[in-house]
Parts: C-alpha cells; sequence; structure tokens
C-alpha cells in the first residue's frame, strides 16, 4: 500500500523544510511513503530545498497558475506514482502532520473515498471572529448546496484513494476545496470527516486576501459549480423566475382588456412577451445544458476507464 503525501508550493522557503521535517517516517498499514512536490511557478529557493531535503518527485510550473491547478497536477502524477492513497498537504505547515495517519484510517477500512480535516475553528488563535464565523457559514452553505455532511468545507487537508482521484476533475481555477466536495456527491464517493489539530501560524494566507473577497470568490465557485453540475436545475429556476411575473402580467393585462381598459395597460403586454421571451430561452438553454451535462459524464467515464488502465 503506498501513500503519495503532495504538497504545493508557492514561494514557500520559508515553511517547506518545517513542513517536510514534520512529515511521519511510517504508518500502520502504509508499505511506501513518497513525497510529491507541486512548485506552482515559486521564485524563491523553494524547489532547491525540497530537492536538498531529499524530495525525489517535483513539478515545476514555469508561472503561477494557482491552487487549483497544482492541486490537480499533482493528483495526476500521485497516480503516475502509483498511489494507492494520496493526502494532500499545505506547505505552510496550518495542519499537523502526524494526523494523516488519522486522516487515511477511512480510506484503509474502506470507509471512505474521501477524508477531510476539519480544523478546531473555534480554537484557532491566529483567525480573527470574522474569519470564524464565515468558515462556519461558508461550511453551512456547503452542506447545503452539495447535500453532504462536511463540517469544514474550505480544509484543505485531504486524503483521497486512487480510486476517487481518478473520479475526480478540477474546473475551477481559484480552489480546488469546494468543487471536489460537490463532485463527490454527484459521483456517489463516500465522504468523512476526520477532526484534525493545527500548528502555530507561519504566514498568512495567500488565498483569502481577505473577508469580502473570500465571500465573493467562494460565492462564484458554489455557482459555478452548480450551474455545471445541476445545469438543467438551475436553468428550469431561472426559466421559472421569468416565466411566472410574466404571466402574473398577462393575466393582468387581459383583465383590464376584458373589462375595456385594455388601451391604458399595454405596457404590461409588453413586460409580458419580453419576460415570457426570456422565459422560453432559459428553457431551452436547460434543456441543452443538461445534454451537454449527460455527454460530459460519458466523457468522464470514459476517462476513468482510461485512468483505470494505465
Amino acid at each position: 500500500m503506498k501513500l503519495v503525501i503532495q504538497i504545493p508550493c508557492y514561494n514557500e522557503q520559508d515553511t517547506i523544510l518545517t513542513t517536510l521535517n514534520a512529515l511521519p517516517k511510517k504508518i500502520k498499514g502504509i508499505d511506501k511513503i513518497e513525497i510529491l512536490i507541486i512548485n506552482d511557478g515559486s521564485k524563491d529557493e523553494t524547489e532547491r530545498l525540497a530537492r536538498d531535503w531529499g524530495v525525489g518527485r517535483i513539478i515545476t510550473f514555469k508561472r503561477n497558475l494557482g491552487l487549483a491547478r497544482a492541486f490537480a497536477a499533482g493528483l495526476g502524477a500521485a497516480l503516475e506514482m502509483g498511489a494507492d492513497i494520496i493526502v494532500n498537504l499545505d506547505a505552510d505547515n496550518q495542519y499537523c502532520a502526524d494526523d494523516i495517519e488519522k486522516l487515511i484510517c477511512p480510506i484503509l477500512d474502506k470507509k471512505a473515498d474521501i477524508t477531510i480535516g476539519s480544523r478546531p475553528i473555534d480554537k484557532i488563535k491566529h483567525f480573527s471572529f470574522t474569519k470564524k464565523l464565515l468558515q462556519k457559514l461558508g461550511s453551512y452553505v456547503m452542506k447545503k448546496v452539495s447535500n453532504t455532511n462536511v463540517e469544514d468545507a474550505p480544509s484543505g487537508f485531504r486524503a483521497f484513494s486512487a480510486y476517487a482521484a481518478k473520479k475526480i476533475n478540477i474546473f475551477d481555477n481559484y480552489t480546488y476545496t469546494l468543487e471536489t466536495i460537490i463532485q463527490a456527491q454527484r459521483k456517489g464517493l463516500n465522504i468523512i470527516c476526520v477532526p484534525i489539530r493545527v500548528n502555530e501560524d507561519l504566514r498568512p494566507s495567500r488565498l483569502v486576501k481577505g473577508n469580502f473577497n473570500y465571500i465573493i470568490r467562494s460565492i462564484i465557485t458554489m455557482v459555478r459549480m452548480f450551474i455545471i453540475y445541476r445545469p438543467f436545475r438551475f436553468f428550469a429556476l431561472l426559466s421559472a423566475a421569468f416565466f411566472i411575473p410574466g404571466t402574473l402580467l398577462g393575466i393582468r393585462f387581459l383583465y383590464f382588456y376584458l373589462t375595456g381598459e385594455g388601451a391604458g395597460h399595454v405596457q404590461s403586454l409588453i413586460l409580458c412577451a419580453i419576460l415570457t421571451i426570456f422565459a422560453f430561452l432559459c428553457g431551452l438553454l436547460a434543456v441543452i445544458s443538461d445534454l451537454l451535462a449527460i455527454n460530459r459524464k460519458l466523457l468522464e467515464d470514459v476517462q476513468f476507464m482510461l485512468r483505470e488502465r494505465k
């Protein structure tokens, strides 16, 4: 049983050695542990330090492509390395590496396809009250959107079975955390949350550049994922949002017309026509997008079979 620990890095020369030194050398149930570094366009000494430490596999991007791209590249490379389980760990030593064993246990026991480390948000000293509130709110919303019981949706400390890694595709360029949860639920993958510990803060988050920015980017990601994975429902709801008021306006005009006052309410008829046209177009988009979603699923099934053969 091989475990690959992948670590996306971007200018982490001040923290990468601390992170690497904290990694477990042996884990019960694991025969071999390998480290994979994804150097996401670092301009400092991150890659050299990792090589000198002894990391055998490093993927290097010529420019910074973002966390989501680095994560996706890591999954692909880990599968090529023959990983049975893949753990994703941040390079800033945020998460307690000793909890990797706890994180992968449900996968080893065949109880989960994906495990997510749930941080003790209330006890993290370097999180402000606002950030704690937003973390909890975001996870709550994600529960409702994804129909899962994920307790810490933004957590990047995760483990994937090889089967789950072959099923996952990343489309978002900002972060993989929310998208993988929605994908897992849609693809029938079992997710289990595992309580984990965190270390002292070594540097500010580069992904969250501010509370407002975090909220906007998270909303955009969730809406985008909703459109990708539930396109018919999204456009059908949008169609209904136009059709219902359009119908009411049409009934209103018809009432005044039948009572002899239609001439003064032509605006209602015009607006009714506009809203009805929009409703029709959205309904058409619902059908087309549903067909595209079916085609995407077929392509993903083909992709999965190709990955299985490698």
